[in-house]
């Protein structure tokens, strides 16, 4: 597990704030700033850029939750929660806010480090699904855009369609180019004829 992570931690009472940096400390983790208060998060996390939040709070309503995964950027980077009670409806708000780990019973010294080390691993594996999911979706909309350029070429030069993607490979082997960026020309180009 990574060591030499920014952590930012975000407890108001001062000996839990002190317990946290313990354990946090006997993890391995040295780099830890403590705010007091959830209002200085945004402004925190811009200055700081933390790779990974804590956040420890009694009894935050849904509200609470949305607010600070957003300010805390919890797309962008784990965020663990940890909160003496919840329901399922604050559950809920927990996901939907993107947190990595959402800790119901309060925080303990003891299950800090597993905690923080889960929450990591969770963001890389959603990280990871996101991002293969973004190249699907860029993979299919580059197919798309390829189809198109092949209809065109049918009808314009009567060729079949195995035909029309080695034209297409050819030009964009010839100019140094992908055959996506060829497509799109071809596409944007017959579009502005119409």
């Amino acid at each position: 597990m990574q060591i030499d992570l920014t952590i930012l931690v975000v407890e108001r009472d001062k000996t839990k704030a002190h317990e946290i940096i313990d354990a946090l400390m006997d993890g391995g983790w040295n780099n830890v700033t403590v705010i007091s208060s959830p209002t200085a998060l945004e402004r925190t996390v811009k200055d700081l850029d933390p790779d990974i939040i804590l956040i420890d709070l009694a009894n935050p309503d849904r509200d609470t939750l949305e607010h600070l995964g957003q300010v805390a950027n919890a797309r962008n980077r784990p965020v663990a929660m940890f909160v003496d009670q919840t329901d399922e409806i604050m559950t809920q708000a927990a996901i939907s806010a993107g947190l990595s780990a959402y800790v119901v019973n309060g925080l303990q010294k003891d299950r800090i480090k597993p905690v923080l080390e889960t929450a990591i691993a969770r963001f890389r594996m959603v990280e990871k699904m996101q991002s293969e999911l973004d190249a699907a979706k860029q993979a299919l909309s580059d197919r798309k855009m390829i189809d198109r350029a092949k209809g065109l070429l049918i009808r314009a030069r009567g060729i079949s369609e195995d035909e029309a993607y080695g034209l297409l490979r050819k030009t964009a082997m010839d100019q140094g180019r992908k055959v996506i960026d060829v497509a799109t020309a071809l596409v944007t180009a017959a579009e502005l004829l119409q």
